[in-house]
């Protein structure tokens, strides 16, 4: 019987150990993983976790005992070394190695450091783990202030919670404003404000020059303009890097990650890879090649993996969308600006229940909406179906979704 291999217990590769059995695979499925937690939630770490309205059990995708009953062979705390894809074998950390008939790459993305004097110091804080939000959480409270070194979704939320937690938060960008990489400009002024009105200090063209995190309870930030910003702690996010170094080593294509198409196939016919470490083609915005880092590529990713190897119909594309939960505010976006030549925004930007769409001619390619729903699921079904949007009809908040298309 396929023996299948799979490297990374993360959301992507416990939710295709799952479905590989769904789908009625019988022969053995190994599960190997780094961290000493079964395959868990990831956003909830810089949210509910963070906040303590969550324990682990709220976090687990499912119950151990669910790989003992599905007889999927868990292996935590070991760490991949090398694939010799020749002989389809994978060497392990612990001295042990795995045989493979399919490999299944989710080995997810890092934290990328801050390359300032100081930005590898250990007692830095990132947020990628169950460690790391463990960490972190430790040094919040009141009295406590936090400091953190960009100014995207992560740091945002983490600021958030350290407001409700009643610790003072800093927000540092260089960019001249928060979200800049991964936001429209309304969306940007909004959390900006947003952040303002709960008391984080949000600097931006606010370049960090070295980081001094003399112990996990006293850190300095010094900014380039002269500025020094004290802190508790400090935390890092600025982004993150596919891990797709034990791919490259075997002689896998990668380009700012694992190289796969729209079955999640890699140059290697009998391995796959999916989630965060993977560059892949997104057919709803015309095979366009793009490095997603959310819950829902993962997933859709695990379904095209398990759907290629038990040799079942590829699922059907689905629009990449992506959500971040900041204070009562919710924001849902779906599918990629990348092309769009204008903006269209409905509602009021200043408070939340608002869209912003971004259109190329009358073709729809992204929403962001604020806490606004059916605006992010009516964007994401026209997105979906490249249906033509009336842009006047589109600002008009008084015109349903559903009439607006052309």
């Amino acid at each position: 019987m396929t023996k299948v291999l799979i490297i990374g217990a993360g959301h992507a590769g416990g939710t295709a150990a799952a479905l590989l059995r769904q789908h009625g695979h019988a022969g053995p499925i190994v599960l190997a993983g780094e961290e000493a937690a079964a395959p868990y939630q990831r956003p909830p770490l810089s949210k509910a976790w963070l906040k303590g309205e969550a324990g682990l059990d709220d976090l687990l995708l499912r119950p151990e005992s669910f790989y003992v009953e599905q007889a999927i062979d868990l292996r935590l705390g070991v760490t991949a070394t090398a694939i010799d894809a020749a002989a389809r074998t994978v060497a392990f950390s612990d001295g042990t190695t795995e045989t493979y008939d399919v490999l299944v790459l989710a080995t997810g993305s890092t934290a990328r450091r801050l390359p300032v004097p100081g930005g590898d110091d250990p007692s830095l804080l990132e947020l990628r783990t169950l460690k790391d939000a463990e960490r972190l959480k430790a040094l919040l409270g009141p009295g406590k202030r936090l400091a953190v070194v960009g100014g995207g979704y992560v740091g945002l939320e983490a600021a958030a919670s350290a407001r409700a937690l009643g610790a003072d938060a800093v927000v540092i960008e260089r960019m001249d404003r928060v979200l800049a990489r991964v936001a429209s400009q309304t969306l940007s002024d909004f959390f900006t404000a947003l952040h303002r009105a709960h008391g984080v200090e949000i600097l931006t063209s606010a370049e960090a020059q070295s980081l001094e995190a003399r112990s996990l309870e006293d850190g300095v930030v010094r900014l380039a303009d002269g500025r020094t910003i004290q802190a508790d702690a400090i935390l890092v996010g600025i982004g993150a890097q596919s891990c797709d170094g034990l791919a490259a080593t075997a002689g896998l294509a990668c380009d700012n990650g694992v190289v796969v198409d729209e079955q999640a196939r890699t140059s290697d016919p009998a391995i796959f890879a999916i989630g965060d470490v993977t560059n892949r083609p997104v057919p709803v915005h015309d095979g366009a090649r793009h490095r997603l880092e959310s819950v829902p590529n993962a997933l859709e990713q695990a379904k095209q993996a398990a759907a290629a190897i038990v040799g079942r119909p590829a699922p059907t594309p689905e629009v990449p969308w992506f959500w971040s939960d900041q204070y009562d505010v919710k924001l849902q976006i779906a599918g990629l600006p990348f092309g769009a030549d204008r903006q269209v925004v409905r509602g009021d930007p200043t408070a939340p229940g608002f869209a912003v769409f971004h259109l190329q001619g009358q073709r729809l390619l992204c929403v962001e909406a604020v806490n606004a729903p059916a605006e992010f699921m009516g964007g994401r079904l026209l997105i979906g179906k490249a249906t033509p949007v009336d842009a006047e009809r589109l600002a008009d908040a008084a015109v349903s979704m559903k009439a607006v298309a052309l």
